[in-house]
């Protein structure tokens, strides 16, 4: 694709070089360095500077590429070929020392190794006003919700330690949408005692190991976060849908599951829910259904054979030519108690 005789080329890189006062951004689009900064802020510079380069070469969705197929699709092993809409593609390189934000398809993006998709709603300027909502008819509980869970999901992919556990990354989807502007969440201790997750130490130790967040004080009664990303600071639409979305999160119909499940199995139950619309099979690219996780492919199959189990889902099975996962919910009457014996191996 060529626009005025030169060709579209849609691809920002950043380094993090250290140096003895912190380390220095180093931008292959921009001539100077920035200034040495914190380590513990280290990566949300290098996402912020990347957001900003996003913005200001803003382009048409019709003059949008796939970047990847332009470079000979070098970027991830082989597959069946490019695919669906062009999107932005944050892959993490070095260890978290580089990072590269492209336009790629839906499929280039699904094969390419630490990688999340970049929703426009994590790229909105809180300069700028949100762009106004399309003319629609009534609210349809739970389709935007799962809209925002599943990009909530996709940045936290991107912005948690791969080793991150389930239950933190479930406590990270709830501090992400019901942050304000200022990245401050409060969480109720009766949240908290519904998700099993009160007085768990080692799951806020988790996430600020990740500097993700700062460790608050769990004797305070709500809960005060502190995130320190700051990609969080740039959410839109407004914090009221984002708190129905967290809600929504909570109990994520068709495929809810008691909290008193292994927050493993509740990951990914919220993982497929969110991939759940009206108007597409009921499926996911295996590596996405992983990388959302932090679940090898191993451990994946056998949370989705518990499902089964517990009568969550009625079937699944992977696709060998697309390397989809694809999944049938059961009828609401079917489900098993949470807590009924069933024949799995309990997952670590």
């Amino acid at each position: 694709m060529r626009l005025g005789g030169a060709a579209v080329r849609r691809i920002w890189t950043v380094e993090l070089h250290p140096r003895a006062s912190g380390p220095s951004l180093v931008c292959a689009q921009c001539t100077a360095r920035t200034p040495a900064c914190e380590a513990a802020s280290a990566r949300s510079a290098a996402l912020a500077h990347l957001a900003c380069h996003a913005r200001a070469d803003a382009l048409p969705g019709h003059l949008r590429t796939c970047q990847c197929r332009a470079q000979g699709c070098r970027w991830h092993p082989r597959h069946r070929g490019c695919a669906g809409p062009v999107l932005l593609a944050l892959t993490q390189g070095r260890g978290g020392r580089a990072w590269r934000l492209a336009d790629a398809c839906a499929a280039c993006a699904a094969a390419t190794s630490h990688t999340a998709v970049v929703p426009y709603t994590q790229l909105g300027s809180p300069h700028s006003p949100a762009p106004p909502a399309p003319a629609r008819g009534p609210h349809r509980l739970g389709t935007e919700e799962r809209l925002r869970v599943r990009e909530t999901l996709t940045y936290l992919a991107a912005a948690l330690p791969q080793f991150t556990s389930p239950a933190a990354r479930l406590l990270a989807v709830q501090c992400t949408l019901r942050a304000d502007a200022h990245g401050h969440a409060r969480l109720r201790a009766g949240l908290l005692r519904g998700m099993r997750l009160r007085g768990r130490t080692e799951i806020w130790e988790d996430l600020a190991h990740g500097a993700w967040l700062k460790y608050p004080d769990l004797r305070s009664t709500p809960v005060e976060v502190q995130l320190l990303d700051a990609t969080v600071l740039d959410q839109i639409p407004g914090h009221r849908a984002r708190c129905r979305a967290a809600h929504w999160a909570l109990h994520p119909e068709p495929l809810s599951l008691s909290t008193a499940s292994p927050p493993a199995l509740r990951l990914v139950t919220l993982i497929l829910a969110a991939h759940t619309t009206d108007h597409t099979a009921r499926c996911i690219d295996i590596e996405v259904l992983t990388r959302l996780s932090g679940h090898s492919r191993q451990q994946t199959a056998e949370l989705l054979d518990r499902l089964v189990a517990v009568r969550v889902l009625a079937r699944w099975h992977t696709e060998r030519n697309t390397d989809e996962v694809l999944w049938e919910p059961s009828t609401p009457r079917t489900h098993l108690r949470p807590d009924a014996p069933h024949p799995c191996p309990p997952v670590p």
